[in-house]
């Protein structure tokens, strides 16, 4: 065992001893070798069914990896442009001046449609065909474009109703037979997770005091536009089988080795794939809009498809591409250092990266040259 490897995996153990976490996964790859596969706790705290590394966790906006990733491989081969309007491939787009919209816009989030219709139900957040339409029949917030602004849920039906339109098959479908299957990691990643495989995912459960909700919203009223209470994260909402198994891209059910193996991938090669190119690397990874969040009012930069941070005080040695999941999970790729990190937990911590932080400053200071 390496020393990195006892290092994270008496971290994680200390951790779940400690209560502060009930179940955890890290993986670590560096230079496309993987060099942490940590596991410890429990997957589901009612049965006592351990976690391991190959179960899958909801890890909420930390899917959006696997979103991007599908985006990229495509834009690779020459299916997608970045650039063409979002109505050549979906007509119903255009409405209400939505004619001009493009991929990048989606992925950068300046498109301008942020919000889900104010009465959606999680019932109708499986509804593939029904979100897609409310959306094209949407009237965006800005000009696309002009205006920078997160866009939490809407992200995974833009960017898969387009993949869909252009490939013909559902995203999940695409992630499955151009990057999964590909990278050995079929039943480790997955936007909706099949029947049949579905008692083999982790059992999310809710951590610390519940939250003042009325108070939430009187701090983040925007926010709470664009995410109606109905449909805010929760493990009741998350743990449901119908919502893990629709495809709702904007988050996804991954394993921390799954996830960590696609963003090596990404920038560099692992068992002989690569999946983009140096020079498209060099493109998403660096900051395509910036400007005050119109959703939460703070100064914000987005790479394509990426947040180019990570929600901790530690920096990374270089750049970074990744997403944190609402829930207190991380999965991005170091470009300073070669290496790709994943955390996915079992305990729900909105907002709460504590654990992240833990992992991170221990993965840095053993990877960043001195």
């Amino acid at each position: 065992m390496s020393d990195l490897q006892q290092q994270v995996q008496n971290a994680i153990d200390e951790l779940v001893a400690s209560g502060t976490e009930r179940g955890l996964q890290v993986a670590v790859y560096k230079d496309g070798e993987l060099v942490v596969d940590a596991v410890a706790g429990l997957a589901d705290a009612e049965t006592g069914r351990a976690l391991t590394g190959g179960t899958p966790i909801y890890s909420s906006s930390t899917g959006k990896s696997l979103t991007s990733a599908v985006v990229h491989v495509l834009a690779e081969q020459g299916v997608l442009d970045y650039d063409a309007p979002i109505a050549d491939v979906w007509p119903e787009f255009a409405a209400h001046g939505k004619q001009g919209a493009t991929l990048r816009q989606v992925l950068d989030f300046t498109v301008g449609v942020p919000g889900v219709p104010a009465d959606t139900t999680p019932d109708d957040l499986v509804d593939w065909d029904k979100m897609t339409a409310a959306l094209a029949d949407s009237e965006p917030w800005w000009e696309p474009g002009t205006k920078v602004g997160y866009h939490p849920q809407t992200f995974g039906y833009l960017v898969g109703e387009v993949v869909r339109r252009a490939t013909g098959k559902p995203i999940s479908v695409v992630l499955a037979e151009q990057i999964a299957g590909p990278l050995g990691i079929a039943d480790e990643v997955y936007f909706g997770v099949p029947s049949d495989q579905l008692d083999r995912v982790a059992k999310l459960e809710a951590a610390g005091p519940p939250m003042d909700m009325d108070m939430l919203e009187s701090m983040m009223p925007t926010f709470f536009k664009i995410a109606p209470r109905a449909v805010q994260l929760s493990p009741e909402m998350c743990n449901r089988a119908d919502y893990l198994g629709a495809d709702i891209p904007a988050g996804g059910t991954v394993t921390a080795r799954g996830v960590a193996k696609i963003y090596a991938a990404l920038i560099g090669e692992v068992d002989g794939v690569r999946l983009i190119s140096p020079e498209r690397l060099a493109q998403i990874s660096q900051p395509s809009s910036q400007g005050v969040d119109e959703i939460f009012s703070y100064p914000t930069a987005y790479g394509l498809g990426y947040n180019l941070a990570r929600p901790v005080a530690s920096p990374p040695a270089g750049p970074i591409i990744g997403w944190p999941g609402a829930g207190g999970s991380l999965a991005d790729a170091d470009l300073g250092t070669g290496t790709s990190l994943a955390v996915t937990k079992v305990s729900f911590t909105p907002g709460d990266y504590t654990t992240v932080g833990v992992i991170s400053d221990i993965v840095t200071k053993s990877l960043t040259p001195a």
